[in-house]
């Protein structure tokens, strides 16, 4: 298929693109990774006249560990997973990276570019919802943050305002004494995840002191299990425990039941998986 005809722009410097955007309003589509824009464009499902790609912007692109792990939202997945700095910081998310499609999908695809597309079967949601990621927007009030928890409304819905740039996510290193995990149920030919689950664990003298547990595959969007971290706080890090903490831990969610996976599948395996990334983040317990 060939996508109607539209103008290109490759503009180097983020005012020029946050302009370009505001000029072209509805009619414009800001161009990241591209493989889900793109496909939609040949279907003629999406007709943008305006493209603004964003790859040549430097500013959108890097890494930086401090306290925290900023991370441009223009930075491939496959310059993440070859960053030593990152994957010393937070395994979790090198990890998870190399669960992400193919190679050439990894080469191409962005962190920021996934995030603002909202997929609900996209595997960083929920690792960014435990790693307590915050989001840098830029739009014509200026810069503001949105805590990951806020940022993903619904089905490919994003607390993004049509004018505004996702410029960078924050996320929290996993220090001594914490550990994070994430583990899908992946389907076969996308790799998409039917269900995944991200937990993350802070365990001194053998109880929990912190954690949080996100799940991503199952709903229209990547959400938080609250309820399984009520459960789990300042409990034994033991894996009956962690057994008795996953247990109902869907029956809050709203479920989605496709041709890949019923309903009563996906309900069933947040709770296997949750029991899973759980056993999985306290085994990898930092020591220093």
């Amino acid at each position: 298929m060939i996508p109607s005809s539209f103008t290109f722009y490759a503009p180097s410097r983020l005012d020029e693109a946050l302009d370009l955007l505001q000029q072209y309003g509805d009619e414009a589509k800001l161009l990241a990774g591209g493989h889900s824009l793109l496909p939609t464009m040949k279907l003629r499902l999406a007709t943008p006249a305006v493209l603004i790609d964003l790859h040549k912007i430097p500013e959108l692109v890097g890494v930086t560990v401090d306290e925290r792990v900023t991370i441009g939202s223009m930075t491939t997945w496959s310059a993440l997973e070859a960053d030593a700095t990152l994957c010393q910081a937070v395994p979790v998310f090198a990890a998870t990276i190399r669960l992400i499609g193919d190679r050439q999908v990894r080469n191409r695809g962005t962190l920021g570019g996934a995030l603002a597309h909202a997929d609900p079967a996209a595997d960083a949601p929920a690792v960014v919802l435990v790693l307590n990621g915050t989001l840098t927007i830029y739009g014509p009030a200026g810069l503001r943050t949105v805590a990951a928890e806020d940022f993903f409304v619904d089905m490919l819905t994003t607390a993004l305002a049509p004018d505004e740039i996702l410029t960078a996510i924050t996320l929290d290193c996993v220090g001594p004494g914490e550990g994070a995990a994430y583990l899908k149920f992946a389907h076969p030919a996308s790799r998409y995840a039917l269900v995944g689950v991200a937990a993350f664990l802070r365990i001194e003298a053998g109880q929990i002191t912190a954690c949080r547990v996100a799940v991503t595959g199952a709903g229209v969007r990547a959400e938080r299990l609250t309820t399984v971290e009520t459960k789990l706080l300042h409990q034994p890090a033991q894996p009956e425990v962690f057994a008795a903490a996953a247990q109902g831990a869907a029956a809050t969610l709203a479920i989605l039941g496709d041709l890949h996976a019923s309903e009563a599948y996906r309900r069933a395996m947040v709770e296997v998986y949750t029991r899973r990334a759980l056993e999985a983040a306290a085994a990898s317990l930092r020591t220093s």
